[in-house]
């Protein structure tokens, strides 16, 4: 069985798609298609059901898919376990990061893999949580960053830290600095991402707990483009101090504590369950936990 197949294979029944896996592997889609059809000759068995929005794993592929993801796990374990032997830590470790945190923590983070891992490869890549947790499942990243994270048999979640969220707004000397009770956010023009976006959510549910919903001014998924229209007075946000401290503008605004109760949230370092962590993920792992707490803090 042949390696290359077997990866693409994986990848296609992971994702869905020919057209996704294509993308993904940067490998031309009748070449990819040519492969696992050759794998489908060799095991004598119908592997994928192709239908217009895509294809299925039948059962035969779904069988496959779970030895298949071990093997191919196994065979970058005993890459990097020789790699170890001669004393380094090799192979590639995608890393998902969300926007208020990337600009703070992408050059000390860089600088301790390089520092710790000068063998191994490093791909950042900035998103939503929402989005970045599909991309743990279909294999896109190895490893995200997810505030408050969806539970899912698919991902593991280790919490990191919690942050304390703000009622943001232009300081033009109307508004006071003292805290705003949770309840009386209703009454507040927001800014906010879509659903299904982790913020907008965990203020939904919130104030849904406190029998109120969210007054919604503007819906936009940037969170420099929120505190633009903030700064240029459309409505108020519901950010941490994380974002505000990257506007690179911060005395621009306005940031009133969230009380009775505090509106917090919840940072985790979210890796698939699907595929065991490889040592240099591992290493990573530790090495992103210690530069988030220390940066962070």
């Amino acid at each position: 069985m042949d390696l290359k197949q077997l990866e693409y294979f994986v990848r296609v029944a992971e994702l869905g798609s020919f057209t996704r896996a294509s993308a993904a592997l940067d490998v031309a889609q009748p070449a990819l298609s040519r492969q696992v059809r050759l794998l489908e000759v060799e095991l004598r068995q119908n592997l994928l059901l192709r239908n217009g929005r895509g294809v299925t794993a039948t059962e035969a592929g779904k069988v496959l898919l779970e030895h298949g993801r071990g093997v191919l796990h196994q065979v970058q374990r005993t890459r990097e376990e020789l790699d170890r032997v001669r004393g380094a830590l090799a192979g590639r470790v995608a890393l998902g990061l969300p926007p208020s945190l990337s600009k703070r923590l992408t050059v000390p983070l860089t600088r301790a893999y390089q520092a710790r891992m000068p063998e191994a490869s490093l791909s950042i890549t900035e998103g939503l949580s929402a989005t970045m947790q599909e991309s743990l499942i279909s294999g896109r990243l190895d490893i995200a960053l997810l505030y408050n994270a969806v539970p899912s048999p698919e991902v593991v979640c280790q919490p990191l830290i919690e942050e304390d969220l703000y009622l943001v707004s232009r300081k033009d000397g109307r508004r006071s600095a003292r805290p705003i009770a949770l309840k009386a956010l209703a009454e507040e023009p927001l800014v906010i991402p879509s659903r299904p976006n982790s913020l907008r959510m965990l203020v939904e549910v919130e104030l849904a707990n406190l029998g109120c919903h969210p007054k919604i001014a503007l819906e936009i998924d940037s969170i420099a483009a929120i505190l633009d229209l903030v700064a240029d007075g459309v409505g108020c946000a519901v950010l941490s101090m994380n974002a505000i401290a990257i506007s690179g503008k911060p005395q621009a605004f306005l940031a009133q504590p969230i009380v009775k109760p505090r509106l917090r949230s919840k940072l985790a370092l979210a890796v698939s369950s699907q595929r065991p962590a490889t040592l240099t993920q591992q290493a990573m792992l530790e090495l992103i936990r210690q530069t988030a707490e220390k940066t962070l803090a």
